[in-house]
């Protein structure tokens, strides 16, 4: 078991520590569990390759929880003290800027299609017509056309609907793992080196997509890429949960959010959420921040909020000693 005392410091303008890296399940687990609730009006990393819009940050953007102490430096002097808890990132949960914003099998028609093109295929399966402003033309089916074939044109067109309700600014926002990491470039056409562009959707290009993309994913587990077949279950990285918001698709509110921890977060003045980009010296640029208070059954409760907005706030809840906790979870 790893305490704060453990930690190793070092002095900056806010002395931090190295990142107690951890995760688990609760069963047999000797650390820390964090839940929140981060508010809608969280920022969003844009999507990759974007300019970032309202409220968003760029794509190369993370978030870092820190527990806040204070303490003194080598000459005595009263100092702040930061120490990274858990690094994060906020994506809107489908990015159709992503080159591996693809259909994974099994159960998928084509698989490493692009998403993006899952309409227009479809529709020269079937033998509708298809625009890419407007979609597939359910109006107007083809001669002969069997009903089932007019609902899996239907299906399709809705499919792109809710893709581009989940991706846009009112859109789902996932908290996901944290990567560094880049996608490799995109190919400049359908059979040069590289990922094939989104507009390639013959067998050969997808199965290269597909390969590309599930290579990248093995060498780095932890980037996230999501997917609207299964919100909770991205097709690469961890889904720690969703910022507070209600699904546009089925209109159900949505939120809450967990991690595990190796140490106890016990003990601490303050609790608070920075951003900052890949690269960049720590903390970077503080987004929210808190004081704890301690209620029943040993739970921390902090409030966070930030200092030029309130809206954007955080409710946390942590279960800081979860091997001294008699109570099941």
């Amino acid at each position: 078991m790893q305490r704060r005392g453990s930690l190793r410091r070092h002095s900056i303008v806010i002395a931090v520590v190295v990142a107690l890296l951890a995760g688990g399940c609760v069963d047999d687990f000797k650390g820390s569990n964090v839940q929140f609730d981060l508010a809608a009006t969280t920022p969003v990393q844009a999507a990759i390759g974007a300019t970032p819009g309202p409220n968003e940050l760029p794509t190369n953007a993370y978030f870092m929880f820190y527990a806040y102490d204070t303490g003194t430096d080598a000459q005595g002097n009263s100092v702040g003290q930061l120490f990274h808890v858990q690094k994060l990132e906020i994506h809107h949960i489908v990015d159709l800027g992503s080159p591996c914003f693809i259909d994974v099998p099994p159960h998928v028609p084509w698989p490493g299609l692009h998403v993006s093109q899952f309409a227009a295929q479809t529709a020269t399966l079937l033998g509708f017509g298809y625009s890419p402003t407007t979609g597939i033309d359910l109006a107007n089916p083809p001669a002969g056309a069997t009903m089932a074939q007019q609902i899996q044109a239907a299906t399709a067109q809705q499919r792109m609907i809710d893709v581009a309700a989940l991706a846009g600014p009112n859109g789902l926002a996932v908290i996901s793992s944290a990567s560094d990491a880049t996608y490799p470039a995109v190919a400049p056409d359908c059979i040069s080196p590289g990922i094939p562009p989104p507009t390639c959707t013959d067998d050969a290009a997808n199965a290269r997509r597909l390969a590309a993309c599930q290579a990248f994913w093995k060498q780095y587990p932890d980037y996230f890429e999501g997917t609207d077949r299964v919100l909770t279950a991205p097709l690469n990285g961890v889904t720690h949960g969703m910022v507070d918001g209600t699904n546009p698709v089925n209109q159900a509110p949505v939120g809450g959010a967990q991690f595990f921890v190796d140490s106890h977060l016990d003990s601490f003045t303050g609790y608070a959420i920075y951003t900052n980009t890949d690269g960049a010296p720590d903390p970077g640029t503080l987004l929210e921040f808190g004081t704890p208070t301690m209620a029943t059954r040993g739970v921390i409760h902090v409030f966070m909020t930030n200092a030029a907005d309130p809206s954007i706030q955080a409710n946390v809840a942590i279960f800081p000693d979860l091997d001294d906790d008699s109570s099941s979870f």
